[in-house]
């Protein structure tokens, strides 16, 4: 492992450590606030030297602030895949109220010529010990290539925040991706169990399938790290489970969520049922579990089962993209980028995954369905996992169309008797610019009900190439 300490201070840093948690025509699924939301924009991205394109989860800690990742961007070495490495940054609150949020980039990854990550492909989660975890797509020591030139497999982080106000944040590569069977592309956000191992998953490798894209081969992984047994120590990396595609899935999402007997629920994009083609190489997509070892036997085999095999018809989605999340009942809900029910043409779903009365049989009902193209009100490709609120109703994102074809926030509230009609709701239709635009951030619930999330493009930074505006972190209050 190796450590580095970026040249730039952070100027309010907390000890952190606060995870906060059919067919009806669409005009008459759609209602309005009695009040409107009011939608902020916290910070526009500018592209150097603060980053651009946030698309993870951001985090939070007890004082507000909130941490996230851009794509490309900042002051690392030139040399990455896309010019530029990426960065993990902090917007800390006004210390009154309407006042500007601070923005500080808090690392600058610096790419595979000096092992270090690159193009972080999710945000980052509080772990053990009080710090910051994420993944990495490229860097790091792995040797895989990328258009004829090495660019490295991906990269586990840690960043640990200074002992003193003010200090430099300690960034640590805890694993490097070496491709093959060991997997590589990392995606999404980690999960911590309470031993504080961190699961994630990589998009290609595992050594089985055939999805190569034409670049890189086989189906992706699903993955552990174990913490070290004394500090500064190496953590230990296995692969949990190879994607095989066919019948089985094929490029995981990130996005795992954890039951309390320790199973592993997620998503993948491909796979599943042979005769959809809307993916490719094959399928519309999976939801599975990943079931532990006895514990007598620690390291043992976990045993896939799909739960779920997305089907030819489209009517109940195609292509999941984001992660899922449990109700206090056991429920999974979660979206797809494709397919549903609505027409003309569909534009993805929010679908809800609950377990029958008979043993291991899950069941899957399509929530509300989302209209694909310019003339959709609702927003469409919802590429982000869902959020639920102490009452039990869903909010998202979509990636595109509504009014301004730039994405929207939505709602579905829940209803109030079993299996009746959710009530969706448009919470924001974003704009462009300066307004966000493309949002594919999981959102997060804050004091008061706030909900903060992050935008890929849209504020008023244009120091972004290819791009021509950098993304937002932006809030909305009910």
């Amino acid at each position: 492992m190796k450590e580095k300490r970026h040249a730039r201070k952070d100027s309010s840093v907390q000890s952190p450590r606060h995870r906060l948690s059919f067919f009806l025509s669409v005009a008459q699924c759609i209602s309005a606030w009695a009040a409107s939301p009011k939608q902020t924009v916290l910070y526009s991205f500018q592209g150097t030297p603060d980053g651009f394109s946030p698309s993870g989860r951001l985090a939070m800690d007890k004082a507000g602030n909130l941490y996230g990742t851009t794509w490309f961007g900042g002051t690392g070495a030139p040399t990455c895949e896309f010019g530029t490495c990426g960065t993990v940054f902090q917007l800390t609150p006004p210390a009154t109220s309407g006042g500007a949020w601070t923005e500080s980039v808090i690392y600058n990854f610096q790419g595979y010529t000096l092992d270090d990550g690159s193009t972080p492909t999710g945000g980052v989660i509080w772990g053990k010990g009080d710090k910051l975890y994420g993944v990495t797509a490229y860097g790091g020591g792995g040797a895989c290539t990328l258009l004829g030139g090495h660019a490295g497999c991906g990269t586990v982080y840690e960043l640990t925040p200074p002992a003193t106000t003010g200090g430099a944040w300690t960034e640590t590569v805890i694993y490097s991706f070496q491709g093959g069977s060991d997997g590589y592309f990392a995606v999404g956000e980690l999960v911590a169990d309470k031993e504080g191992n961190l699961y994630g998953s990589t998009y290609f490798g595992g050594g089985y399938g055939t999805c190569d894209y034409g670049i890189y081969p086989y189906c992706g992984t699903v993955f552990e790290l174990s913490p070290p047994t004394v500090e500064g120590g190496a953590w230990t990396q296995r692969v949990l489970y190879s994607f095989k595609s066919g019948t089985d899935g094929a490029q995981p999402n990130g996005g795992l969520v954890l039951d309390t007997d320790g199973a592993i629920y997620g998503t993948t994009f491909d796979g599943g049922n042979t005769g959809c083609n809307i993916g490719y190489p094959v399928g519309c997509g999976t939801i599975f579990k990943l079931i532990p070892p006895p514990t007598c036997q620690n390291e043992g085999v976990w045993r896939e089962q799909v739960l779920y095999r997305f089907p030819l018809d489209g009517l109940h989605g195609a292509t999941p993209w984001g992660g899922m999340v449990f109700d206090e009942n056991g429920n999974l809900y979660g979206t797809t980028e494709y397919g549903g029910w609505t027409q003309p043409t569909p534009g993805g779903t929010v679908f809800r995954l609950s377990r029958s009365a008979a043993k291991d049989h899950w069941i899957l009902r399509t929530l509300f369905s989302f209209q694909f193209g310019s003339f959709s009100k609702t927003g469409g490709l919802p590429t982000a996992t869902v959020i639920l609120d102490a009452r039990g109703n869903i909010y998202g994102t979509t990636s595109s169309f509504g009014p301004f074809d730039a994405g929207t926030i939505f709602r579905l509230k829940s209803p109030s008797v079993l299996n009746d009609r959710w009530q969706f709701d448009v919470l924001h239709s974003f704009e462009g610019t300066p307004d966000g635009a493309a949002p594919r951030s999981q959102l997060v619930i804050g004091a008061g009900g706030h909900l903060y999330g992050s935008a890929y493009s849209g504020g008023d930074g244009t120091n972004c190439y290819p791009l021509t505006t950098c993304g937002v972190v932006y809030e909305i209050a009910p």
